[in-house]
């Protein structure tokens, strides 16, 4: 889960690039970047850190140009490194700039053909820096000293037949335009819009609407699966299909956690989606305990705070807010590592004990994926006083890993792998847990857009839309990105950047 924006204006982008990362900053909180194009050059800062550490008003002032993109990153291949850190640049040919949101299936193959074969080195662990090389070998395969939009779109096409799995990416051509295209599937999302400026327009490309809305811009549609658009630096618009026979199949996720309420995403607003999801969450409660003895329906703030409302009007049950948040402290979802998870769950949460104190509270939380928070906020609620406490999660047990860009890969740290709902709610602690099901769950989204016939529900039902993840690059996974690897690599890591700065 990362973002991507890129915006073409009539006047300087570097404050609209940073006030929308700012926007989109829940996709991503490990790095930032931005780099823009003014008269031939191209201005670049990018570093670790949240939008607001990154950027200081002496990097702003030096990131001039009418056009430009940004992205904000957490990890899930690679390292936690400034390296890592998007857009990444090629000089050759055009000089390149390019972001990414998504993951390659087929990356380590695409290292060794790109290596070997079209003579490019890669020099970090990202897949993104892949996709921009693949990109650009297919641009200079043409051999023209100067590029027209054909070019472009025929290179998406080239780039579509060598890379598998999801992606949604923003690309600039230095001197001529930014670029934005979607896997077949169209499984993470990407958008783009046009604010009307005199006789012309700006335009921008985001990886959710919202942050056209906080701009001023007015939302022109998703980029369909396998569709590519591309934006002069003059602001003339140009898309394209660029696959044959795409599936769409986005990412049922995004509705669940991933997204901004604010979002529309496919057609769909996230919000009226969660509404439902707490709806249909509420008629599985009362078909099998409709003697439920609930008290008060209590969310886990922030992303379950729609659908427990929901929940809690359906039932008739008082909804409270029981938890006051530490809005300073990031999302421990995508938190590095297990025992980072574990320490920042108290220091994010405090439970109001009068809410709580003799009562048969039901929690509602958007999803349980490690369990590490769950279990924790369920001992919380009974420190707090609570008689009996129910947990229910909005979407469906996460059973496996998801290998399209979401941070929750090794089925060994999931709770719910091969164990049973009672299993589960022995782990946790609580005294009774209740899932969304998965039917239950696409009906929710499909009913804000009946178009989408199917969805990308990987970590919960283990069927891989792409159609080519098989045991031994699970395996792989596994053991690249479990939480004792990462560690590893960020132990490794950190002391190639101490001796570097010594």
């Amino acid at each position: 889960m990362c973002a991507i924006v890129g915006i073409v204006s009539n006047k300087n982008v570097n404050q609209e690039l940073y006030e929308a990362l700012t926007v989109l900053q829940h996709r991503g909180q490990d790095a930032a970047g931005i780099v823009t194009y003014e008269g031939g050059h191209l201005h670049l800062r990018k570093d670790k850190g949240l939008v607001r550490d990154v950027f200081r008003t002496s990097h702003m002032l030096k990131l001039r140009g009418h056009m430009g993109i940004g992205h904000v990153r957490y990890p899930t291949a690679g390292c936690e490194s400034s390296a890592e850190a998007q857009p990444f640049y090629v000089n050759s040919p055009y000089g390149i700039t390019l972001a990414h949101n998504g993951n390659l299936i087929n990356a380590e193959k695409l290292k060794e053909d790109l290596f070997v074969e079209d003579q490019r080195h890669i020099n970090t662990d990202s897949d993104s820096e892949v996709v921009l090389n693949v990109f650009a070998h297919e641009l200079q395969r043409l051999g023209k000293l100067r590029l027209d939009v054909d070019d472009v779109f025929q290179a998406v096409t080239a780039l579509h037949k060598r890379c598998r799995g999801a992606y949604a990416v923003v690309a600039m051509i230095t001197g001529f335009g930014i670029l934005a295209f979607r896997d077949p599937h169209g499984i993470r999302p990407v958008v783009f819009g046009e604010r009307k400026i005199g006789q012309g327009s700006d335009f921008m490309i985001a990886s959710e609407s919202v942050a056209l809305d906080v701009l001023g811009f007015d939302l022109i549609r998703d980029i369909k699966p396998g569709e590519a658009v591309f934006i002069e630096k003059n602001g003339t618009l140009h898309t394209r299909e660029c696959v044959e026979n795409p599936v769409h199949s986005p990412c049922i996720f995004e509705y669940v956690y991933l997204a901004r309420p604010d979002s529309i995403i496919d057609n769909v607003s996230v919000y009226k989606a969660r509404l439902r999801m707490g709806e249909k969450l509420a008629e599985k409660i009362m078909r099998e305990r409709p003697d439920h003895g609930i008290d008060v329906v209590i969310p886990i703030p922030d992303t379950s705070r729609t659908a427990a409302l929901q929940l809690a009007n359906i039932l008739g049950v008082k909804y409270r807010e029981g938890f006051i948040k530490n809005r300073y402290i990031g999302r421990t979802f995508i938190m590095p590592g297990q025992q980072q998870r574990k320490q920042s769950v108290r220091q994010k949460l405090n439970a109001i004990d009068l809410e709580f104190k003799e009562k048969n509270v039901m929690l509602v939380d958007d999803s349980i994926v490690r369990g590490t928070t769950s279990e924790q906020i369920i001992q919380m609620a009974r420190d707090a006083g609570a008689k009996r406490v129910f947990f229910a999660s909005a979407s469906p047990p996460v059973r496996y890993p998801n290998v399209y860009g979401i941070d929750m890969p090794s089925a060994n740290e999931l709770i719910a792998h091969n164990r049973s709902i009672d299993a589960v709610r022995q782990a946790l602690g609580a005294d009774w847990v209740i899932y969304q099901d998965l039917d239950d769950l696409k009906e929710t989204v499909q009913r804000g857009n009946r178009t989408i016939q199917r969805f990308d529900a990987s970590c919960f039902d283990g069927e891989y839309v792409t159609g080519d993840v098989n045991a031994e690059y699970l395996e792989h996974l596994e053991h690249f990105r479990n939480d004792r690897a990462r560690c590893d690599r960020n132990s490794e890591d950190s002391m190639i950047e101490l001796y570097n700065t010594a």
